[in-house]
């Protein structure tokens, strides 16, 4: 029976991903698609004139294509007064880096949140046992199970299926949006990692010793995010380019493949090799977390500086070691922390807590990340894009074009995946050329290798400030109808929504549509500003005499770069918006 059950699944998965497309257009989730000329259906168009063109596709008709083309819902873009008064402000930003003295070199202000009024008590809470992480940590894998549950069982309606609806809508915004408030808490939690540990080495929380798995060091060439990078990339053209945001059968089986490689990795390297290494939501996460205010970090750090037991490394009788390798104390930027608590449990100083801290604390005491971790940020820079990219109405018509150019029919996977890879590339060409201008005048000074690396994480607040900005639509848009589906996981007796229904619930916000724009723009004004900060702290150790008029001027061709990406995202933001489904 287990058997059949299995054939079944992998059946049902083939068939939703390789299913007919709608032939005009777009299909059924918003893929672009064209069906096959005509004459390969029912032979030969010799008979149709020349003056007439090519015969109308034998898979579609004129209604067809008019009910396709209705039910794309549209929500507006930001209003051109919201973007004037951000470029005005951008503006005076980029003036005063050119104007103020050299960025300061005293050390960021940090305080100890178990301290503080108001959230020092449930700190406390979190950090005085583990069972607190261990309740979250089940209240996200039962969610993970239903999930699974419904996208192999449940309605084929994406509207109606919370592995669809909930996964797209409101999970994978509300992950990036949490980073910005609760740094890499989402690791924590994560239902992958947490399923993973109980599956292979049998406990709830506490150490298990010997480890269960082979415990091998990961060889020194996967001690990057190479591969982190490449599923990013691949995860991106599920999502936008296979149509799997309107598959819950798609969405369930990649929440699944997600888990097994989350076993393999675990049983066959030591510590939590999948999450620092290849997770790409949890280095994605990572490396947003950066600019997040919270971050886990030592109360005195002299403490820290006197320790040899370094229990937050080892872990302790009962407490798992450090699942990324990290010293407290030591380390100075959240990439590959994961939240885990394991440090704050294990330290027998009670030396380890949650910190605030400014938005820029990384900048100041990071140097030049590795060549892995730069193109990582770019990446995230150029993919972010291109998200807000597939969602204009013009998107659909130059995959189309381009799929027409090069004679390809159906499901339009090659064309998306050139569209795809341009459209991502371009700002990390335009950042290249960037560095190149900057790099003139510098007299060897540092090399271009350097500087491209160096100037990497000013790419990061762009990206970061354009994911938030663009993820609030996806919340407050099409995420209304959340407790609707919680009621019905499953979708039973559910009919599709007509057209004025979807609009209706994409209208109805919770929060007043300026509230909303005022916020958009202004996260977008606080990317740019975090840029302009990082390349300042940057150049204080990439570019010689640091704050001179030579050194201002070669940051030009920077601020220009930010200028320009932050205007394409403000132009994709001002567009009109289609709904996933």
């Amino acid at each position: 029976m287990p058997k059949r059950i299995i054939l079944a699944c992998v059946l049902s998965v083939a068939a939703a991903w390789w299913g007919p497309a709608t032939a005009h257009g777009t299909n059924e989730h918003g893929v672009p698609t064209i069906a096959a000329p005509a004459e390969q259906a029912a032979g030969p168009a010799a008979d149709v004139p020349p003056d007439q063109g090519t015969p109308a596709p034998a898979a579609a008709s004129a209604d067809e294509a008019g009910a396709d083309a209705e039910n794309v819902m549209i929500h507006p873009g930001l209003p051109g007064e919201w973007i004037q008064a951000a470029a005005i402000v951008m503006a005076l930003i980029a003036l005063w880096s050119l104007l103020a003295r050299p960025a300061s070199d005293a050390p960021p202000r940090s305080w100890n949140l178990a301290r503080m009024p108001l959230v020092g008590r449930l700190v406390r809470f979190l950090n005085g046992s583990p069972y607190p992480l261990l309740a979250a940590r089940l209240a996200s894998v039962s969610v993970f199970l239903v999930v699974i549950a419904a996208g192999f069982f449940g309605t084929v309606h994406p509207e109606h299926n919370i592995a669809t609806a909930f996964v797209w809508n409101i999970w994978w915004p509300l992950v990036i949006v949490a980073v910005f408030f609760i740094g890499s808490a989402w690791c924590a939690v994560c239902p992958w990692d947490t399923l993973a540990n109980w599956i292979v080495r049998r406990s709830w929380w506490k150490r298990v010793t010997p480890h269960p798995g082979l415990n091998l060091k990961v060889p020194r060439a996967l001690q990057n995010v190479w591969i982190a990078l490449l599923m990013f990339m691949g995860l991106s053209w599920l999502e936008l380019g296979a149509g799997v945001t309107g598959k819950p059968l798609l969405t369930a089986a990649l929440g699944i493949v997600m888990l097994v490689l989350s076993v393999v990795f675990l049983l066959v390297f030591e510590r939590k090799a999948f999450c620092r290494y290849a997770c790409p939501v949890g280095r994605t996460v990572g490396f947003y977390s950066r600019l997040s205010p919270i971050a886990v970090r030592p109360i005195a750090q002299s403490t820290c500086d006197g320790c040899k037991t370094m229990e937050c490394y080892h872990g302790s009788e009962t407490i798992e070691p450090c699942p990324s390798r990290l010293v407290v104390g030591r380390f100075s930027e959240n990439t590959f922390c994961l939240s885990c608590g394991n440090c704050v449990l294990s330290c027998p100083e009670k030396n380890v807590s949650w910190r605030l801290r400014t938005l820029d604390t990384e900048a100041r005491k990071t140097g030049t990340p590795g060549w892995d971790a730069a193109w990582f940020m770019l990446a995230l820079l150029g993919i972010t894009s291109f998200h807000g990219i597939t969602m204009i109405p013009q998107w659909s018509e130059w995959v189309v074009t381009m799929g027409t150019a090069i004679g390809e029919t159906g499901h339009l996977f090659l064309s998306f995946a050139a569209g795809m890879v341009a459209s991502s590339a371009l700002p990390v060409a335009l950042y290249g050329a960037m560095i190149a201008l900057a790099n003139v005048g510098g007299q060897g000074a540092a090399s271009y290798r350097k500087l491209f690396g160096g100037f990497a994480f000013t790419a990061l607040p762009l990206a970061f400030a354009y994911h938030l900005a663009h993820n609030m639509d996806h919340l407050l848009r099409e995420g209304g109808d959340v407790l609707r589906v919680i009621a019905n996981p499953f979708g039973l007796g559910a009919r599709p929504l007509t057209s004025t229904e979807r609009h209706d619930l994409m209208m109805a916000v919770v929060m007043p549509e300026n509230v909303t724009f005022t916020i958009q723009a202004g996260l977008m004004v606080l990317g740019f500003w975090l840029a302009v900060q990082i390349a300042r702290y940057q150049a204080r150790r990439l570019l010689p005499a640091s704050g001179g008029v030579a050194t201002r001027l070669r940051l030009l061709p920077l601020l220009a770069f930010f200028a320009l990406v932050t205007a394409a995202n403000f132009w994709l933001m001002a567009q009109d918006m289609e709904m996933r489904f």
